[in-house]
Order: C-alpha cells, then sequence, then structure tokens
C-alpha cells in the first residue's frame, strides 16, 4: 500500500518487499538479459544501421530509469505498520464496501498505494478519484466523486480490514 506524502511514499511491509524483490530481479535478471540483447546486437555489424542495437540500448534505458524511481522510491518510503491501520474510517490499508447512492448498486474496494492497485481485484489506489474521495470518511458518510465522466455520490457501507 502506498500513498503520497509530499515526495515520499507510504507503503505496508508488503509492499515494500514486493518493490525490494522487483529490484533485485532487474538488477540481476533485467541488466543481464539487456546485456546479452547488446551483445548479440553488435554482432550484427554497422552499429550505425543496427535496429537491433538501437532496440537494445533503449530497453536498456528504460530498464535503467525504472531501476532508478524504485531505487528513489524505496530510499524515501515510509513503511506503514498494518497494526497501526484502523477501522474508524477509510484508509490505506482497508476495504470499503460502498453503495452508489444513483444506481443504488454495491461494491467493495481494496484501497492501496498507486504501485498495488489493480484494478480487475478492485484494488484501488488512495490517489485514484474513487480512493482519494473515500479518504478519511466514516461509515455512514455520503461522498461526491469527481470522476473525468462526471461527479457521483458514494455511502460509506462498512470500513474492515
Amino acid at each position: 500500500m502506498s500513498e503520497k506524502h509530499g515526495n515520499r511514499t507510504v507503503v505496508s511491509a508488503e509492499g515494500m518487499r514486493k518493490m525490494e524483490e522487483k529490484l533485485k530481479y532487474l538488477t540481476t535478471t533485467g541488466r543481464a538479459e539487456v546485456a546479452e540483447q547488446i551483445s548479440i546486437a553488435r554482432g550484427f555489424g554497422d552499429l550505425s544501421e543496427n535496429a537491433e542495437y538501437d532496440a537494445a540500448k533503449n530497453e536498456q534505458s528504460r530498464l535503467e530509469a525504472e531501476i532508478a524511481a524504485l531505487e528513489n522510491d524505496i530510499r524515501t518510503a515510509i513503511v506503514i505498520d498494518d497494526s497501526e491501520v484502523t477501522t474508524d474510517n477509510v484508509n490505506v490499508g482497508t476495504t470499503v464496501r460502498v453503495l452508489y447512492v444513483d444506481e443504488n448498486d454495491e461494491d467493495e474496494y481494496a484501497i492501496v498505494g498507486a504501485r498495488e492497485a489493480d484494478a480487475m481485484h478492485n484494488r484501488i489506489s488512495n490517489e485514484s478519484p474513487i480512493g482519494a474521495a473515500l479518504l478519511g470518511h466514516k461509515v455512514g458518510d455520503v461522498v461526491t466523486v469527481e470522476a473525468p465522466e462526471g461527479a457521483y455520490q458514494m455511502k460509506v457501507l462498512e470500513i474492515r480490514l
């Protein structure tokens, strides 16, 4: 789970572990794979007209940028202890059941940080329109969500871990 505090990302212990695992993979396996691609492409001859070499170098640049971003997030992260999360109000680490007021339809969302968001599994970012609107609210509150498709209201029915 992560949320922004200035330039710092707040993450759960699990979120930190996943970021560290990804960083380890990228700096070992990822770098080795790109180095192999570059080596193979060099064998194709003239580097000035070598599309494979250019593609491999571009992949290396993308990989290094991803590594740098991950290293920064890990270095500046504030790790949230899951035992500190309560169900008093909606926050990163809680699951909330809501009622879409106009549609009389219920849904449930786990509020997570941007790095852990997965819309297909109803894991929404605290930075998304719904997540941001729900943060800090209590059971019974009706909140207005300002979304690109227009504003709508949701009622908080339940908050749990």
